[in-house]
């Protein structure tokens, strides 16, 4: 990820510890990276927006909603954006079972400042990468939409393996009639060959 790209994103951390939030803020806004902080979780929810680039730096343990309880909420509201669980030495067993819910890392206090800059990186990139994802999957959702539903039978046909012929027996029509679909499926799909058409079509439903 270049430097550009990453000045797009931000990093939220989410601590009560208010000299814990201010080295981190110095450290990470070292390398070039925005930075956001709050004092606890409330605080982050009624800031934060879901579909900002960027990670969350999350303690484990804040009064009122904890770091897990904050990583649930998230996750029922199916926000996507890489949690990173900071964690006393006592609260490695509750970071554990943060990273079996999706959290992507935990940084124990104190904590080597590499490493946390490197476990941020990694989380930007993921980010990136699950946006590259979700973009994708909203064109294909888009081209799909274009189909009628008579092109939609054939290109399940067409990606299922069968001839024209078959599809011509099996639908009824002329062979010359299944091409002219196919055609249509296949600018409106922009799939320049067969294997990219079966490859948009399994994207669509993973």
């Amino acid at each position: 990820m270049n430097n550009s790209e990453e000045k797009q994103s931000t990093v939220y951390i989410v601590d009560d510890d208010d000299a814990m939030r201010e080295s981190l803020t110095w450290l990470i806004e070292s390398v070039g990276l925005n930075v956001e902080t709050y004092a606890s979780a409330d605080e982050f929810l009624e800031s934060y927006y879901p579909g900002r680039p960027g990670c969350v730096l999350l303690d484990v343990r804040m009064p009122g909603m904890s770091g897990l309880e904050l990583q649930g909420h998230l996750q029922k509201q199916q926000v996507t954006v890489p949690v990173i669980m900071i964690t006393g030495h006592g609260d490695v067993p509750m970071a554990v079972r943060a990273m079996k819910s999706g959290a992507i890392d935990f940084i124990e206090k104190p904590f080597n400042d590499e490493q946390l800059l490197e476990s941020i990186r990694n989380a930007l990139a993921i980010d990136d990468t699950r946006r590259d994802q979700q973009s994708f999957k909203a064109e294909v959702a888009s081209r799909l939409a274009q189909l009628t539903p008579r092109e939609s039978e054939v290109m399940d046909m067409v990606t299922a393996g069968k001839s024209n012929k078959e599809i011509a027996n099996s639908l009824g029509v002329s062979a010359k009639t299944v091409e002219a679909h196919r055609a249509k499926v296949m600018e409106k799909m922009e799939a320049g060959s067969l294997a990219e058409l079966v490859r948009l079509v399994v994207s669509s439903h993973n």
